[in-house]
């Protein structure tokens, strides 16, 4: 039996779960999250105890697999209805910033041309300081919604437009994240050929 698979996810009195055919729906004050699971599992909601329980059909590897992932994704779901989930970036790098312009995320890092950014439906980017002023401020924003995988997929797209380098730092980069820095090329003294 899964070590996660079998545990209950209690559900909070302001989320609703409903299961219909092989479809969850994850409805709470964040927004609504729906999500198709694999026919071998099966998904039951206990409305009276507040709880979703996770069953696995067989016992073969892949139900074994899946039951986890179902778990988790759902447990996801009701947590991103409930409070959210948020990604904080910074740029680093003289001259680089960030915009956001309706549906469309700009960030100036470099290019010659800024580099323009769907943000998926129900996936929001806030800019708290749009412009870097040196090397040592950065530009932040935050990427937040109810989806974890959404709003983790658009930081991950954001950050790849211009990965940290590891002699001056530049470039995008999670809030939490540790760039490993190197020295520079090292120069002979005086009279070296």
């Amino acid at each position: 039996m899964s070590r996660i698979g079998k545990q209950r996810i209690e559900v909070p009195a302001n989320v609703k779960v409903a299961v219909q055919a092989r479809t969850v729906r994850v409805e709470g004050p964040k927004g609504k999250l729906e999500w198709a699971h694999r026919p071998e599992v099966s998904v039951a909601v206990d409305e009276a105890g507040r709880t979703v329980t996770v069953t696995r059909d067989g016992d073969d590897r892949l139900s074994r697999a899946l039951h986890g992932t179902t778990r988790a994704l759902i447990a996801n779901m009701v947590e991103g209805c409930l409070n959210g989930y948020s990604r904080r970036l910074e740029i680093y790098g003289v001259g680089y910033g960030v915009q956001v312009q309706g549906r469309r995320v700009m960030l100036t890092v470099g290019y010659a041309h800024p580099r323009a950014f769907e943000i998926p439906a129900g996936t929001e980017v806030t800019v708290t300081a749009p412009q870097a002023r040196g090397e040592s401020e950065p530009a932040r924003f935050t990427v937040s919604g109810p989806d974890k995988q959404a709003v983790g997929e658009l930081a991950a797209r954001l950050r790849k437009a211009r990965p940290p380098e590891p002699y001056k730092g530049k470039g995008v980069r999670y809030a939490d994240e540790h760039v490993r820095r190197k020295a520079g090329k090292a120069f002979a003294g005086a009279g070296g050929v």
